[in-house]
Parts: C-alpha cells; structure tokens; sequence
C-alpha cells in the first residue's frame, strides 16, 4: 500500500511531510499557554489578536495531524493523525474526548464534520478519508464507523460537505471528482477531465476541494498541475479553471458570498493570493514576511530566512470571511490576516518544530487551531 510519503514525496521538488517527528510539542498534554510560551504575536496595525488557549497533544511519535477540524457547534475539534485514528478533543476543556478509527494501518489525510440541517436525525457524525482510499461515516459519541467507502486503487486526500449536507464530494490521486449521495451513499456524479468542447480538468492529483457555499452545484479543485478546477456537477464537466496555485494540502477556499476564491500554494514567493470566483482573475498577492527573519549586526551579510510554503490557507466562517489563517513548512509558522485592515497580519505562530498541515477557524470565528508535523493541536482565542 502506498503511504503518505508517496503523496508527497513522488519526486525530488514536491512537498515533503515526515513521517517521523523528532522532538515534541514544547508543551505536552493539555497545557494553558501563554504568549511567550506559544510563541504568538499580535495584533500589528488592527484591533484583532489572538491569544493561547490549548496545545493539545499525546506525544505518540511519528503522530503527525493531517487535518484539524472544529464541530458544527464548535464543543469539539478533531485531528487526522498520520497513524489513521481520529482524535476528539472539548473545546472548552481542551480534554480528550473520543478515539475513532483504531484498527486502521493507512493515515487519515482529511475529516469533514457532517453539516447541522433539520433533516439529520443524528447529530456529532463526521466523514473521513485516507490513503487507502477508504471513505467512512464515523458516530463520535458512540465511536461506531456508520458506513465505509471503498475506491480500489485510489488514495484519498481532501473531502468537503455541500452546504445543506446532502451530498459530499472526494478526491485524491485519481484526479477525478466523486460526488456521493448522503443519505443512500451511492455515487452520484463523477467530475474527470473531458477533451470534449475545449473542457479541461485536472492532469495530477487532487490534494484540496471545496463545495461552493452560494451555488450547490459547483466544486472548486486544486492540486499538483497549477490549476483550480471550477466544476458543475449537473454535467462533470469543468466549466473554467484558475491558472497559478501549486496545491498541496487544504489551501483552497471560498469566501462565504461566494466571490472570493483564496489559495494557498507550495513556494516560496506569492504563496497567499486572492482570486474573484467568476473572471478567474487575480485580486491580490498577500504578502507574507517570516516571523523568523535573521538578520545579522549592523554591517553583516543579511542571513535570510526560511521561506514559508503553505499547506494549508482557510477564510473565517463568518458572513464577511474577514479573516485568513494559513502556514506551512519551511518557516514552520502559521499566520492570521485581517482583511477588515487590507489583509494586515495580526498574528503569528511560530512554535512549531515541523511543519504546519491544517488550520481552522471555529465557527463563531472566536477560535483559530492549527496541527501539523509535530502532532500537536494548538487552540487559540481570537479577539475581534
């Protein structure tokens, strides 16, 4: 079976995550932090900030968190662990709550909380998947794996939820769309790459997909061939595409009305950028300064720092998305944008000793986690 490493190691410029951590968290366990501690800053020429709140961690070696997740009413938030189980933490606790997926061999690349609608009798359901290819439905209270999805010969990295829960689309190394129904989990729709009519799709894999939030029947893709893939699941075919963003992880996102498509790509230089959904043109490059710039005396040769090349990059779930996380490796940092304040950054995370993979904004926007190479989860409160 081909592991993550095939993922991201195919060649010798891709994207590379350990499979092994050397090191752990600076702070185990369940920990308060505080600024120093966490290594966090804020809040620069903008009112908001962020403050520490949890690191949330077992120091299981070689427990890399692919994914972070919080629930749809923001009591819990999940991690994807490189060894395959789930993890579930409170919230407001910061303790362990629930392990899924214990018996698995194959790492779990990405979770999706199934959505809150009047029409889903069972609440706390979240739906993974990994690198063997394995969709499954997962109760978290009772711990139970409500329904489980095979794709032979494929290895799955992202998944996303339609807005109103009834459909969820999957995609990985196939380069194809897979549109799922719901409630009968059959396979409804598949989006692949047609010669048909000049249509286009995608000519590598796919490592982010996201459902748009205004129009049910689109998915925006992105993935190793420089392109976002903007598909209408009614033919499966892609309708246009965005030219530029070298994706390799959850890095790609819609703004909450729709026009705003944010992308975060795999370089070193214009990693941030801000595309308007319907002309596939390109807004604004955001700026991205490493909290770990070195510079030597006054006189001495500029020492210059990593470079921060993103994995990861999300909106704030609000109604204006007013506020972007992102990070990666290289830096191995994390930063918060203000796009109230023209996309100033008001924080940075920089206690990381690998990579950062995932970052999520809770809900009610007042929460921000990110996870990455060193399996810790790290929690913490934003202040608008």
């Amino acid at each position: 079976m081909a592991r993550l490493a095939e993922k991201h190691i195919p060649t010798e410029t891709s994207p590379k995550m350990s499979s092994a951590v050397q090191g752990s968290p600076k702070s185990s366990g369940v920990s308060p932090t505080s600024p120093s501690k966490g290594k966090t800053f804020g809040a620069g020429r903008t009112g908001k900030k962020i403050l520490p709140k949890f690191i949330l961690s077992d120091n299981t070696p070689g427990n890399e968190v692919f994914c972070v997740r919080f629930s749809p009413d923001d009591s819990y938030v999940a991690g994807a662990l490189g060894s395959g189980i789930i993890k579930i933490y409170a919230t407001n606790s910061g303790k362990h709550q629930f392990t899924l997926n214990t018996g698995s061999t194959a790492p779990t690349t990405q979770l999706r909380w199934r959505p809150h609608t009047n029409s889903t009798r069972t609440k706390n359901v979240l739906i993974s998947v990994n690198a063997d290819g394995v969709v499954q439905h997962w109760h978290i209270t009772s711990g139970k794996c409500l329904h489980q999805i095979s794709e032979e010969g494929n290895q799955l990295f992202c998944i996303d939820y339609m807005r109103d829960g009834s459909q969820f689309a999957v995609a990985g190394k196939n380069r194809e769309i897979h549109v799922y129904d719901e409630a009968t989990k059959q396979l409804v729709t598949k989006c692949e790459a047609s010669d048909s009519w000049g249509l286009r799709g995608h000519a590598n894999r796919v490592f982010s997909l996201k459902c748009h939030p205004t129009e049910p029947h689109t998915i925006l893709s992105g993935g190793w061939d420089n392109t976002v893939q903007i598909w209408d699941v009614r033919t499966g075919s892609s309708v246009r595409s965005i030219y530029g963003p070298f994706i390799c992880g959850d890095a790609l996102d819609v703004s909450e009305d729709g026009n705003t498509v944010l992308t975060g790509s795999w370089r070193t230089d214009k990693q941030l950028q801000l595309w308007d959904f319907k002309s596939g043109q390109l807004i604004s490059d955001i700026p991205w300064k490493s909290a770990a710039h070195a510079t030597g005396p006054a006189g001495s040769v500029h020492n210059p720092p990593d470079a921060c090349m993103l994995y990861t990059a999300q909106f704030a779930k609000n109604a204006t998305s007013n506020m972007i996380v992102a990070g990666g490796s290289g830096a191995n940092e994390a930063k918060l944008f203000d796009r109230d304040s023209g996309n100033v950054c008001f924080g940075t995370i920089t206690s990381m000793s690998k990579g950062c993979y995932s970052a999520d904004f809770s809900n009610d926007t007042s929460m921000v986690a990110v996870a990455g190479g060193d399996g810790a989860i790290r929690i913490m409160n934003v202040t608008q």
